[in-house]
C-alpha cells in the first residue's frame, strides 16, 4: 500500500412564524462569521500543494456543491488554471446538488462547463473500466459529516475499488469533519449491512474522509483486500475536536450548522414513525407526529419542498413534538455522546407504542435496526432501559474501534 502525504419555485408556505425564519437566518449569518475567523485550510484551498502535480494529466473529479476552493467550485477553478478535467462523477444529490434525497440521478452535461458528468447514484455506483480508460488520476473532494449512515463514505469505498481495479491513483483533498470530536454509537453488526451501513464502525466515526480512506485500505475493506493508491492533501491547522462551521450545506436537508451537529442523534428518527423535520426548512432539528397532539405543545406542518423532500411523512398534517433548533449543541460536545434520551422520551410519550418503530407508513428507506446498527437497540428502548444502560451495551466494540481508529489518524 502506498500513501503519499503532500505538505510542500414558487414560495412554499410553512407553518413557522416570520420570527422563527429570521432566527434561522441569523444563525446562518453567525455560522459564516465563525468560519471566516477560522484558520483551518481545507486540502482544496491549498492549491500550491497539488495543482502542479495535476499538470499534463487527464483528471476526473468526484464532486458536489461542497467541492470548493474559497467560494468557487473546484472544477471551475481548476479549469481556469489550465488543468485538463476530462469528466466528473456525481454522487447522491448530483454534481451541482439539485437532486432530492434518494432520487436517482442520471448522466448529464454540466451546463456551466460542458463537462460530461457520470452519475454514481443511478444505474451504477462506481466508475467502470471504460469510465476510467482516459483518466490518469481521480480527485475525491466531498464534504462528509462523520456518520456511518451518511452515504458518501460508501461512494468513497466504491471509487477506491474502481481505482484499485484499474490501476488509477486517487487524490483526496481532505476536509474537516464537523462532528470530528464524536466517536460514539454501537459498532454495526454486519448482519445488518445495508445502503445506510456498510462498515463495522459506530454511528459517529470521528474521522475525516482521508483518514477513512486509509482505514478502508488498512482494514482490507475492498474486495479481495485490494488497496487503492492514495495521494492525500491534508487539512491545515486542524484537530478533531475543533469546531468547524461548513461554508456550504453538505446536502439539501443538512441546511444549517444546527442540523449537522444534531444529525448523529436525530437521524435515528428516520427509523421510527415520527417526522424529523423533512418537509420543513428545519430538517433534523424538529421531531413530531400528529399522534402526539395534546402531549407536546410545539407543532409544525410538513409540506412538499422540491429539491429537499417532495413527499415527507405526515405531509400537510400538523405534527406535535420537540423543537431542537435552539438546543445547546455544546452539551453534545461536552458529553461526547450521541443523545438517545430524545428517542427514549418520545417513545415513552407516544400513545401507539406498537407502531412507534413501524416505518411501513412512510416511503423513506431505513429501519431503526439498520440505522442504529444494532438489533438490540429497539428492544432496549421498548424494555425501558436507560440511556446509560444502552450506551454501556455498546462496549467492548466501541472501545475496540477507537483503538483501531488511532492507526489511521492524520490529526490530533
Amino acid at each position: 500500500m502506498k500513501i503519499y502525504l503532500l505538505f510542500t419555485v414558487p414560495v412554499i408556505a410553512l407553518l413557522f412564524s416570520v420570527a422563527e425564519k429570521k432566527q434561522g437566518a441569523a444563525h446562518l449569518s453567525s455560522s459564516q462569521k465563525i468560519h471566516a475567523d477560522n484558520s483551518i485550510q481545507t486540502g482544496a484551498d491549498q492549491t500550491e500543494k497539488y495543482v502542479p502535480y495535476l499538470q499534463n494529466k487527464r483528471i476526473a473529479v468526484l464532486a458536489n456543491p461542497t467541492t470548493i476552493i474559497g467560494k468557487k467550485h473546484l472544477v471551475d477553478s481548476l479549469l481556469k488554471r489550465g488543468i485538463n478535467i476530462v469528466k466528473a462523477f456525481g454522487p447522491e444529490h448530483g454534481f451541482r446538488g439539485n437532486a432530492s434525497n434518494g432520487a436517482i440521478v442520471g448522466d448529464e452535461k454540466d451546463a456551466a462547463t460542458g463537462i460530461s458528468i457520470i452519475s454514481l447514484y443511478g444505474n451504477k455506483r462506481k466508475p467502470s473500466a471504460a469510465d476510467l480508460a482516459d483518466v490518469d488520476l481521480v480527485i475525491f473532494d466531498i464534504q462528509d459529516v462523520g456518520c456511518r449512515f451518511y452515504t458518501y463514505i460508501n461512494i468513497l469505498r466504491d471509487v477506491m475499488e474502481a481505482c484499485a481495479d484499474n490501476n488509477k491513483e486517487l487524490m483526496i483533498l481532505d476536509r474537516p469533519n464537523p462532528n470530528g470530536y464524536l466517536v460514539d454509537g454501537p459498532v454495526l453488526d454486519m448482519k445488518l449491512k445495508s445502503g445506510i451501513g456498510q462498515f463495522p464502525i459506530p454511528i459517529a466515526h470521528g474521522m475525516t474522509i482521508a483518514e477513512f480512506a486509509q482505514m478502508i485500505n488498512g482494514e482490507g475493506w475492498l474486495p479481495d483486500k485490494k488497496t487503492c493508491k492514495l495521494k492525500i492533501i491534508p487539512v491545515k491547522n486542524y484537530q478533531h475536536d475543533m469546531e468547524y462551521v461548513l461554508p456550504v450545506k453538505p446536502s439539501p436537508n443538512l441546511n444549517t450548522q444546527q442540523s449537522i451537529l444534531l444529525y448523529p442523534s436525530t437521524c435515528l428518527f428516520e427509523g421510527v414513525s415520527l417526522n424529523h423535520g423533512r418537509g420543513t426548512m428545519f430538517p433534523f432539528t424538529v421531531i413530531g407526529s400528529p399522534k402526539l397532539k395534546g402531549i407536546y405543545s410545539f407543532s409544525f406542518t410538513p409540506v412538499s419542498i422540491p429539491g429537499m423532500s417532495e413527499a415527507p411523512l405526515y405531509m400537510n398534517e400538523v405534527c406535535y413534538g420537540i423543537d431542537l433548533r435552539n438546543y445547546d449543541v455544546s452539551l453534545l460536545r461536552k458529553s461526547k455522546r450521541i443523545n438517545i434520551q430524545w428517542m427514549i422520551d418520545l417513545y415513552n410519550a407516544y400513545p401507539d407504542k406498537e407502531h412507534f418503530f413501524d416505518r411501513s407508513i412512510s416511503k423513506q428507506i431505513g429501519s431503526i435496526d439498520g440505522l442504529s446498527g444494532d438489533a438490540a437497540f429497539k428492544k432496549q428502548i421498548i424494555a425501558g432501559k436507560t440511556a446509560e444502560e444502552i450506551q454501556q451495551s455498546w462496549e467492548p466494540g466501541l472501545s475496540q474501534y477507537k483503538t483501531m481508529r488511532k492507526k489511521y489518524l492524520l490529526y490530533k
